[in-house]
C-alpha cells in the first residue's frame, strides 16, 4: 500500500511540474488528507504513516526538481503553512506559533515540522502552484491568477488529487497584447 501511495504521489507532483514550468527555488503549496487517501472522510481517520510515505516523496522530488514546499495544515490551524524557516524569511512571512499535530494540522503538515530541517509556521503564502489530496482547499494560498491544471494522475490511494499553477493577470483591453512580439 504505502509503496503505491509513494509511487502515486511523485507522479502526481511531476505531471505538476511537467505541466506549469515553475522556475528553479518556486514555493508550491501541498494540502492534503491521510483520512481521505485511505478512503475515509477528511479529518476522520489521521494516519501518521502514510503522511509521512507522502512528505518524504514530495521533499526528495521537490529536490529534485529544484522547488520549495509548504505543507499547509487543516482547518483547525486556520490552514496555516509548514515550510523551511529559510524560505519563509526570505519571502518576508510571518511566523506564528504552533505545533501541528495529527488531530490539530493533520499527517501531511504535521509530518513536514519533524522532517524539515529548521521548520516554522506561517499563515499565509503566495504559492506558484500546488497540490491538493483530498480536496483540502489550497487556492487560499495560490497567488493571482490560479489556473486549474488537469492530471491525468489524480488520484493518491482513494483520494482525488487536483492541482493549480498561477499566471500574471493579463491587463488591458482589445489593444494589449500577452506575448513578446516585434
Amino acid at each position: 500500500m504505502y509503496e503505491e501511495i509513494k509511487k502515486e504521489t511523485a507522479a502526481a507532483f511531476h505531471e505538476l511540474c511537467d505541466i506549469a514550468h515553475f522556475p528553479k527555488r518556486s514555493l508550491l503549496v501541498i494540502g492534503g488528507s491521510s483520512s481521505e487517501i485511505q478512503g475515509g472522510q477528511i479529518g476522520k481517520n489521521s494516519s501518521d504513516d502514510i503522511g509521512k510515505v507522502v512528505v518524504e516523496t514530495l521533499l526528495a522530488e521537490a529536490e529534485k526538481e529544484g522547488l520549495h514546499l509548504a505543507f499547509q495544515c487543516c482547518e483547525h490551524l486556520n490552514r496555516a503553512l509548514v515550510m523551511e524557516r529559510e524560505v519563509a524569511e526570505a519571502k518576508g512571512y510571518e511566523e506564528v506559533t504552533v505545533v501541528p499535530w495529527l488531530h490539530a494540522g493533520g499527517a501531511i503538515s504535521t509530518n513536514p515540522y519533524y522532517q524539515i530541517k529548521n521548520p516554522v509556521v506561517v499563515e499565509k503564502i503566495s504559492a506558484a502552484g500546488g497540490l491538493d489530496i483530498g480536496l483540502t482547499m489550497i487556492g487560499m494560498h495560490v497567488k493571482r491568477v490560479a489556473v486549474p491544471v488537469r492530471l491525468k494522475n489524480n488520484h493518491i490511494g482513494e483520494a482525488l488529487v487536483v492541482a493549480a499553477r498561477s499566471r500574471p493577470p493579463l491587463i488591458g483591453g482589445e489593444r494589449a497584447h500577452y506575448t513578446r512580439e516585434k
